[in-house]
Order: C-alpha cells, then sequence, then structure tokens
C-alpha cells in the first residue's frame, strides 16, 4: 500500500503520518484514544512522575509492543491535559465544599530539598454521606519572612478563593509561634497537633535523660560508619549470614521524628551479635555496646514502646479524626 501510493499518487507518506507536531493521525477507536491517553494522565498525577517520562525511550516502546497504532501524546500536550484535570477536580471540591456547614483546616510550614519555602494548608469536612473528606488547598511558595502577620495573609488568601472564610471553626497547627499567632489572628480556634505534642515530649524526655543520651550519640556514629563504608557494609551482611539471620540494614536516626530513635534503637539491639561481630572485625575506633549498654536499651525500648504504638496508630490513617487523642492518651 506504501509503494502504491508512493508511485501512483505521489504521496509523502511521511507527511501524512502525522497531523501536528504531538498527536498522532486519527486512532482507529477514538474511545480508546482517550482512555489510554487519561490512562497516562493518572500514571503521572498518581505516581508523581514528570511530563518528560511520555519522551523517554522505554515507556514509549512499551506502548508500541502494548497498541502499536498508539501514538503518545508529548510533554506539551500531557501538561495540558494534567492542568485540565486539575481544574475539573478543583471545581468539583469547590462544589462540594460549599455543601459544608463546618469545615477544619489544618497548616503546616515546610522547607523543600532546595530550601524554598511552602505554606501547606488542608480543609476537613464531612461530606452529604457522613464521611470524613479531606481537601488540599494548596501548597503556596512562602519567599516572606514567617511572620504571623504573612502566613496569617496566605491562609486568608487561600480560605478566600475557596469560599471556606465563614465556615473554618479551627486550625490543626505545631506549637511554633508565629504560626499559633497567626491563627490568632485569624480569630480562629487553635488546636495543637497531637503527635507534634507527643513527639515534642518524648524527644524532651529522652535529651533529658544523659545516658540515653550518650547512647544515642554512640549509636548514631556506628549506624552513620555503616552507612558510609563499604567495606563495614558487606562485613555486617556476611557476618549477618554467617550467623543465620536476616540481612537487615541499620537504621539511622531522623531529627525531627522522635520514633526513628526507637527504630534505631530496635534494630541495633535486634542485631547486636552480628552488629559486635562486625566492629570487632573491622579496623575503626568505634566500639560495640556492651552487655549491660545492651540491657538498658532493651529497657528503654520497652518504655518508649506505647509511644511508638501511638505514633504508628495516628500516622497509620490517611483521616484522623480528633476522638482519637483522649484513648491514646489515657492507655
Amino acid at each position: 500500500m506504501l509503494r502504491h501510493l508512493r508511485a501512483r499518487h505521489n504521496t509523502d507518506q511521511r507527511q501524512q503520518s502525522t497531523t501536528g507536531p504531538c498527536n498522532s493521525g486519527q486512532y482507529p477507536d477514538m474511545s480508546k484514544k482517550k482512555m489510554l491517553d487519561e490512562a497516562i494522565v493518572d500514571m503521572i498525577i498518581k505516581d508523581g512522575q514528570p511530563f518528560s517520562m511520555v519522551e523517554g525511550e522505554g515507556f514509549t516502546n512499551l506502548m508500541k509492543i502494548l497498541d502499536p497504532l498508539y501514538k503518545v501524546p508529548c510533554r506539551k500536550t500531557v501538561k495540558t491535559m494534567v492542568e485540565e484535570r486539575y481544574q475539573q477536580n478543583k471545581k468539583k471540591a469547590e462544589e462540594d465544599l460549599k455543601k459544608a456547614s463546618a469545615v477544619s483546616l489544618t497548616a503546616d510550614m515546610w522547607t523543600s530539598r532546595n530550601m524554598d519555602a511552602y505554606l501547606g494548608v488542608t480543609c476537613h469536612y464531612l461530606s452529604d454521606d457522613l464521611d470524613l473528606s479531606t481537601v488540599l488547598l494548596g501548597v503556596q511558595y512562602f519567599p516572606m519572612t514567617h511572620t504571623a502577620a504573612h502566613i496569617a495573609e496566605a491562609a486568608s488568601t487561600m480560605m478566600a478563593e475557596w469560599g471556606i472564610a465563614d465556615k473554618v471553626c479551627a486550625m490543626v497547627t505545631d506549637g511554633a509561634r508565629n504560626i499559633v499567632a497567626s491563627v490568632n489572628r485569624l480569630s480562629i480556634q487553635n488546636i495543637h497537633c497531637f503527635a507534634h505534642l507527643l513527639n515534642l515530649v518524648v524527644k524532651k524526655s529522652i535529651s533529658q535523660t544523659s545516658e540515653l543520651d550518650t547512647m544515642r550519640s554512640k549509636a548514631r556514629k556506628i549506624v552513620g560508619h555503616f552507612k558510609s563504608s563499604c567495606t563495614a557494609k558487606e562485613k555486617l551482611a556476611i557476618t549477618q549470614s554467617s550467623m543465620g539471620m536476616p540481612q537487615l540494614k541499620l537504621v539511622q536516626e531522623v531529627e525531627t521524628r522522635w520514633n526513628s530513635t526507637f527504630a534505631m534503637f530496635q534494630r541495633m539491639y535486634e542485631q547486636r551479635e552480628p552488629l559486635g561481630a562486625a566492629l570487632a572485625s573491622l579496623t575503626s575506633n568505634l566500639t560495640s555496646f556492651s552487655a549491660e549498654d545492651y540491657d538498658a536499651m532493651n529497657q528503654c525500648l520497652k518504655v518508649l514502646r506505647p509511644f511508638n504504638q501511638a505514633t504508628v496508630e495516628l500516622s497509620g490513617e490517611t483521616r484522623v479524626s480528633g476522638s482519637k487523642v483522649i484513648p491514646i492518651s489515657k492507655c
């Protein structure tokens, strides 16, 4: 057919193969094409993939195998489709929020890896079916100084944009003075995040126990060595295998999450035998914990375990209601 077109109809097939720089020619089943386009948009949104993924060689080869007639849209087209999906979902969310008689907000200031500051505000409400629903109002770039006035102004703008300024009954935040003051400026009830408060309580208790703080410091150095040294990492894995134990990596403590301290101690206590043997065979100035140290570590784990269970319980659900605070505190 291609030879016939070129020979008899003076047609350059390359000119007819596409209708534009981004889109393919007419697909036999346009409903299926739309379904495939929507599936790509879903994947990019749900998996947090970059728009450039659709131009990757591996992805385009995969789509050719799955459906040779389907032409993957270019990055610019996919970006447009994602923006359209955002507008559709935002309109639907605005309609749902109009029906809500009252809402609560959660707000937090955070910093990206590039050291850019952002203010995130999330809205929570009951739907018509009395289901807990959540809408992310926005993650706003925040180049200004983090004063209460600036935070209050940004939050107020978001609430006005979504038409919920007169529906907000409470705002859950951490205990930072500037963000608490910003909520007071908005004349909204402020609720201190229970998970954040629990984190502060445990961190302060740990830091004020000098023996435990010394143990933390030593544990961080040991874990850091096995994280940064290929020789130490390989030696630990070989020792674990020879002892018939699972090859588990050590866990490093993260300053902003107290339960990472629990996870670090727990893993070190579980792997104390292969860890001690590996440290003894390495040429380093690090020394393993003694039997008395590990006994103290185990006692600390017993004390901290209920707090870890509470933290996991609070973090393990998509939406956690305030009604959990009292039973968790009592338990």
